[in-house]
């Protein structure tokens, strides 16, 4: 029972099923399985996001680019489109994936390679790769109409009821689940977190390994750049704009800790559902913008507060202490 009461993952649950209950009270139709479904909906490129940077924030790093390289591929997929609407759009998602893989390959290169703190390289491809995506489009956008319906409509195609998107994130979630409990690669990137000296020894490669998860992060921004594009159908300099702030705004809620090590795929699902329920119900009861920014920057500090107080315990144990002879 203790045990049930310390996992964070109830805890933030438990908020967000408060949270629903408060807004029903103001808007009663927001419990619905069918309107929940829809937020779930919403917020599926945030969630998958957000997992592309779990995984590098557990390697003790940080992608500060990911909206940057989702804006670059988005614009590129969408340019392809609008000049040859007849290539499939699996192919134009397997470009989008390529394009974000080679951005993402650039980052953990310069980390791995030259030694470059990841905040800092990061920081500087968010630019080159937001001034990219004005130099191969001239600042000029793709609209709907320049846009071929296949594009638009295969993520809202329905399966079982449940939109396309849905079934995409499900199934990105369970995939990230596998590789982060199931894989040596996943107890990698944990263990670098935790204590990336006892790693060395444990015969894992550090370097190598954020470079690793660069590439996974990079790929997930890939085809969230062609996920936002079809979803809101334009494509231009300034989409998701500012993101990577909500990106890991989802990780930090979650409970993966921005110093390494700490963190589960349901938490950093749950930290997007959060913010996913915040930005679509509080319009509706008639709550201001800047509250819904008060209130989420509220959830960051108090996450970060508890994340720290988490932290005082031992994390994911990777490597046994020796016991006294």
């Amino acid at each position: 029972m203790n045990a049930l009461l310390k996992n964070r993952e109830i805890w933030l649950l438990a908020a967000i099923l408060l949270l629903i209950g408060l807004i029903s009270t103001r808007y009663g139709a927001f419990a619905s399985p069918r309107n929940l479904a829809n937020v779930f909906n919403d917020t599926s490129i945030l969630m998958i996001l957000a997992l592309g940077q779990m995984v590098v924030i557990l390697t003790r790093s940080i992608d500060l680019s990911m909206a940057s390289n989702l804006a670059f591929t988005g614009m590129v997929v969408a340019m392809i489109n609008a000049a040859y609407p007849a290539v499939p759009v699996p192919l134009l998602m397997l470009i989008a994936a390529g394009v974000g893989l080679a951005l993402g390959v650039f980052n953990g290169a310069l980390v791995w390679k030259l030694g470059i703190p990841s905040i800092v390289v990061t920081l500087g491809t968010l630019t080159i790769y937001r001034g990219a995506t004005f130099v191969i489009s001239g600042g000029a956008w793709v609209n709907a109409d320049k846009m071929s319906p296949a594009f638009i409509g295969l993520q809202r195609m329905q399966m079982l009821g449940i939109p396309l998107l849905s079934w995409i994130a499900l199934a990105v979630i369970a995939s990230f689940f596998v590789l982060l409990t199931r894989t040596p690669l996943g107890r990698s990137f944990y263990a670098i977190g935790v204590n990336p000296t006892a790693s060395v020894y444990a015969g894992i490669d550090v370097g190598r390994t954020k470079f690793v998860a660069f590439c996974i992060s990079g790929l997930v921004a890939g085809i969230c750049g062609y996920l936002w594009v079809s979803r809101y159908v334009i494509a231009s300099v300034e989409i998701a704009n500012g993101y990577e702030l909500n990106i890991i705004a989802a990780c930090v809620i979650g409970g993966i800790s921005i110093a390494g090590g700490i963190g589960s795929v349901g938490g950093a699902v749950l930290g997007a559902l959060f913010l996913g329920i915040i930005s679509s119900a509080l319009p509706l009861i008639n709550i201001s913008p800047f509250w819904q920014m008060a209130i989420s920057g509220s959830a960051i500090i108090l996450a970060v507060v508890l994340n720290a107080r988490g932290e005082r315990r031992q994390g994911r144990i990777i490597l046994k202490k020796a016991e006294a002879i």
